[in-house]
């Protein structure tokens, strides 16, 4: 690991200060991610401005809306009663990542930003242009069972790892933001970006931007919910495909709305729009479910080791949607 500075600022305007003035210069809070990082020498910061002293931490009922802070610990937002009961497919999202020692570490702003597990991104001796821009991609002709089959470039063909983030770009969640230029809102699915020609820039926040909350909309999602996960071990493991999906149902099991998403399968959170149109004004059936899954997959083409997210996709929308159908 590199040598660093390590500041600890008390104000916001500090942290943003310290960061935006520095290129060298990053955040940290929970380090889960970060850490590791730097360790490999993958990221090399000069500088870590500690943000944990900043009054970032709340988690507020606010009209219309839950307002999380930024500092907020993953286990915290999972076991809130607020956040449970008026967005309980965040709080499941939330509890099906990592392990329960990171969660307790982990907070709302750092697991948005958290860089792909893609392990070529993570061995320095192999080619990533997210991690050295121009090097090439090592995981197009490479073991990319792990890789997407949505919004991939010739340039990096990583997937984003978070599961929080799935579900809140299903809800319609807005992130909070203060930088050198003020405040801004982002909506979430404007947040995380696709590779494009510039795999390294995971995000749409400028220099020296810090993440301070995140707003969840009320809405009807408070009973049919469910996020299926699929992974090569029950425990601690990345996502080979999650589904965030919730349904609002009329008396006659009609549906009225609907919200999907998809992990493992791109640069960012994948949001299934066209899906969630066609499932609308339809029975809460299996065919339904089939038919918005079909819909979903449009588009998807795999690799030489992730053919099997073409068939693993849909079976997941599917069951994702006939569970959140059933919970009550």
């Amino acid at each position: 690991m590199n040598q660093f500075q390590y500041v600890r600022p008390t104000k916001q305007q500090a942290a943003i200060d310290a960061v935006a003035k520095d290129a060298t210069a990053t955040f940290i809070a929970g380090g889960t991610n970060l850490v590791d990082l730097m360790k490999r020498g993958v990221m090399t910061p000069q500088k870590l401005v500690d943000i944990n002293r900043l009054p970032l931490t709340r988690i507020d009922a606010d009209p219309g809306k839950l307002r999380i802070g930024a500092l907020a610990l993953n286990s915290t937002v999972a076991d809130d009663k607020q956040v449970r009961e008026r967005q309980p497919l965040l709080a499941l999202a939330l509890n099906a990542g990592a392990s329960a020692q990171l969660r307790n570490m982990a907070t709302v702003g750092g697991n948005m930003l958290q860089r792909t597990r893609c392990s070529y991104f993570y061995d320095t001796t192999m080619p990533c242009n997210k991690r050295e821009p121009g090097t090439g991609c090592g995981a197009l002709e490479g073991i990319n069972r792990m890789h997407a089959i949505f919004g991939f470039s010739d340039k990096c063909i990583a997937v984003h790892p978070s599961d929080m983030s799935v579900a809140l770009v299903a809800l319609d969640a807005t992130v909070q933001v203060s930088g050198p230029k003020g405040n801004r809102s982002i909506p979430f699915a404007e947040l995380h970006r696709l590779p494009g020609d510039m795999p390294q820039k995971d995000t749409t926040l400028e220099p020296g931007e810090l993440i301070t909350a995140v707003d969840v909309p009320d809405g009807p999602f408070t009973k049919h919910v469910h996020y299926q996960k699929v992974r090569e071990r029950a425990s601690y493991a990345f996502a080979l495909l999650s589904v965030a999906a919730a349904l609002d149902l009329d008396s006659n099991n009609n549906i009225k709305a609907a919200r999907l998403a998809m992990g493992g399968v791109a640069h960012k959170p994948w949001r299934l729009t066209a899906a969630e149109q066609a499932l609308v004004g339809k029975p809460a059936t299996e065919e339904s479910f089939r038919q918005a899954a079909a819909i979903a997959m449009q588009g998807a083409k795999a690799f030489q080791h992730n053919a099997y997210k073409l068939k693993l996709g849909p079976n997941t929308i599917i069951q994702a949607l006939k569970t959140a159908a059933s919970v009550a």
